[in-house]
């Protein structure tokens, strides 16, 4: 009886025959190559500066949805790209409890709808200005709700900059001055979604065990081998960074070290000075140039860095037009709701006193529409094709010969 290709038996008549199994692909490539990780953090920071320009919690939301709508058609399959739920449920619990200080602080925002009236705690003398329970108003409550809301929204593209952007390449994108610094941030990052996926995958195993997976007992059960696995990562990084040789620097002359510190610190202080300038009615003059001067001083000191620390690079990542698109719509929509807000201002933050249902802009909100171009330009993996189940009765047993 022979045997062909891909494992299936010929001849032998119909009985020891074998079907063909349906073809496996070899390998699922995405549709389109991966963005640049600094095109993804450029967009999520650009929308989280839009949602600092408003409280109009219509606009805010349709941020946040924007951000959610481009993280499910864009996030890949991988472990570091499972925290944006985890980032959603801690903005939850951030707007919870900005509404629960509301409520027991209370707030100097005048209101006379008086939802509750809550027994207040004496305070001594130096403790003025803050009190303990009294009057809960709905214009107590609708402020914290609004500032919450912004401060959760921001919290939600920064989730979706960590669900989107691959840390480990972003971390190849670095320049060499900021290599060390960058390796602690891009650490800090990826603990969180490890965090999270070890612990979904505990509590998945105990649940197939018949055990308990929540209350004191399951927190006590599932955290400690999360925190051992976590220490084995530890340890595993530092031998794999020791290894490649993390740490090392090349020498250069004190010439050029000097001028990098004097580059480096003097950007900076333009920058803070610049910026200083923006934000003030007298430095408009002054601040725009400065804020240049130190920019330009802080990248030339970055470059001349870089020659201490002696690094290569395979395969860097492409700054395309597809990239540019992704980071263009983010700061677009930046632009745009900075400038509403300076000509709509009551309709970017609405009052609550007196108290007034909020009203959503039109073209400010077509502006933060923009922010869903890189649900249609960014890269969205292709999911493998299903397998089809192989027709009944096509495996026979083999008789003997």
């Amino acid at each position: 009886m022979a045997v062909g290709r891909g494992g299936t038996r010929s001849g032998g008549g119909p009985e020891g025959a074998i079907a063909p199994g349906p073809a496996v692909p070899d390998a699922v490539r995405p549709v389109r190559d991966p963005l640049h990780p600094g095109a993804w953090w450029v967009w999520a920071l650009a929308l989280g500066t839009a949602a600092t320009r408003t409280t109009n919690p219509l606009l805010l939301a349709l941020l946040a949805a924007t951000s959610a709508y481009v993280v499910a058609a864009c996030r890949p399959d991988a472990p570091w790209a499972r925290s944006y739920g985890a980032f959603v449920k801690l903005a939850l619990a951030v707007l919870v409890i900005r509404l629960f200080f509301a409520v027991a602080l209370g707030s100097p925002i005048p209101g006379t709808h008086v939802l509750v009236t809550l027994p207040e705690v004496a305070l001594p003398d130096w403790a003025q200005g803050i009190r303990l329970g009294g009057r809960v108003t709905a214009e107590t409550l609708v402020r914290a709700l609004y500032e919450g809301l912004k401060l959760a929204t921001l919290l939600i593209c920064v989730g979706a900059a960590n669900s989107l952007a691959n840390p480990a390449r972003l971390l190849k994108s670095l320049p060499g001055a900021l290599y060390e610094m960058g390796v602690a941030v891009v650490v800090a990052l990826t603990y969180a979604p490890h965090l999270i996926a070890d612990v979904q995958r505990l509590r998945a195993a105990r649940r197939l065990r018949g055990r308990p997976d929540r209350g004191l007992r399951g927190l006590v059960q599932v955290g400690l081998p999360v925190l051992e696995g976590a220490l084995e990562r530890s340890v595993a990084l530092a031998a794999a960074m020791d290894a490649r040789g993390y740490g090392r620097t090349a020498d250069v002359p004190d010439r050029v070290r000097r001028t990098t510190a004097a580059l480096t610190l003097g950007g900076l202080l333009g920058v803070c000075a610049g910026t200083y300038g923006l934000l003030t009615a007298a430095g408009g003059t002054y601040g725009l140039p400065v804020l240049l001067a130190g920019l330009a001083a802080a990248l030339a000191g970055l470059r001349l860095g870089g020659r201490r620390s002696p690094r290569t690079r395979y395969r860097p990542d492409r700054w395309g037009p597809r990239a540019w698109l992704v980071a263009g719509s983010g700061a677009a929509v930046a632009a745009l709701l900075t400038l509403a807000a300076s000509r709509e201002p009551a309709a970017l933050n609405p009052g609550v006193v007196p108290l007034v249902a909020p009203t959503l802009p039109l073209w400010p909100a077509a502006a933060v529409l923009l922010g869903l171009l890189p649900a249609f330009v960014g890269p969205a993996p292709r999911k493998p094709a299903p397998r089809k189940p192989a027709p009944r009765g096509a495996v026979a047993r083999e008789e003997p010969s």
